[in-house]
């Protein structure tokens, strides 16, 4: 019986020496360091911290009331996601809202696209990533931040927004939701809405919410009114609407 063997493809050399170049220089910077001197070197990190902070604030300071969406990156133009939240991002220009994005692609073009075509803001706070994420072409050019650091980046989505829609996403959008439940529940900033958009994606979660993180005393029942679950952008909209029928509409902290 004739089967092909499949062949493995060559490594490029060039980057097999790119590679030991870099484990070399890495190796001579401890070498020629202790460890006060490598880790003493990254206090001056604060001064780019502390540029992207004060960048960060005084570019968003007079946005006015935003709502924040997120979601995957890797999202497509044809997904029902995609143009989920697109139709989200204009209905709440149209309600008075600016919309901010991460600034990229996937879910996030398509909050910035929506915004764009309802002719209102259109915020993007992009991260500099390996792999260039770019601005995507619906956000303001007057409107575009870029940080370096993610916790930079988390708090300004927290301090300007009036409230989050979270689409499906990964561990990024998995990441900014529970940050946020977790400053509310912890009474560490004022309570703000969180919309989740998607009952079949996140019905695994929410299971788990409340078979494990409930049922072990890991939270409260109460914490579920943290967030609302919907299936339809005017469901999306109409919940934080009837938020701030109920609450003051202002900065978060």
């Amino acid at each position: 019986m004739n089967s092909k063997r499949k062949t493995k493809p060559k490594a490029d050399p060039e980057l097999i020496q790119q590679a030991i170049e870099e484990e070399h220089r890495i190796r001579k910077a401890f070498k020629d360091k202790d460890w006060a001197e490598i880790k003493g070197a990254n206090s001056w990190m604060i001064f780019k911290v502390m540029s992207e902070f004060v960048e960060g604030m005084e570019k968003l300071a007079k946005i006015g009331p935003c709502v924040t969406i997120f979601g995957s990156a890797r999202t497509k133009p044809a997904n029902s996601y995609y143009k989920m939240a697109e139709e989200i991002a204009y209905e709440l220009v149209q309600h008075g809202y600016g919309v901010i994005t991460g600034g990229g692609p996937g879910i996030m073009e398509a909050g910035n696209k929506g915004a764009h075509r309802a002719g209102g803001k259109s915020v993007g706070l992009n991260i500099f990533l390996p792999f260039e994420q770019k601005g995507n072409i619906y956000i303001d050019p007057d409107k575009l931040i870029t940080f370096d650091y993610f916790f930079v980046r988390k708090v300004m989505f927290v301090k300007y927004s009036q409230g989050f829609i979270v689409m499906p996403g990964g561990f990024g959008t998995l990441d900014e939701l529970t940050e946020a439940l977790t400053l509310i529940q912890t009474k560490k900033i004022g309570r703000f809405p969180i919309v989740m958009v998607g009952k079949k994606f996140w019905q695994g979660w929410l299971k788990w919410v409340k078979d494990v993180l409930i049922v072990e005393g890991m939270i409260s029942a109460e914490d579920l009114d943290l967030f609302s679950l919907v299936d339809t952008p005017e469901d999306a909209v109409k919940a934080i609407d009837d938020f701030y029928s109920k609450y003051l509409l202002a900065p978060n902290f």
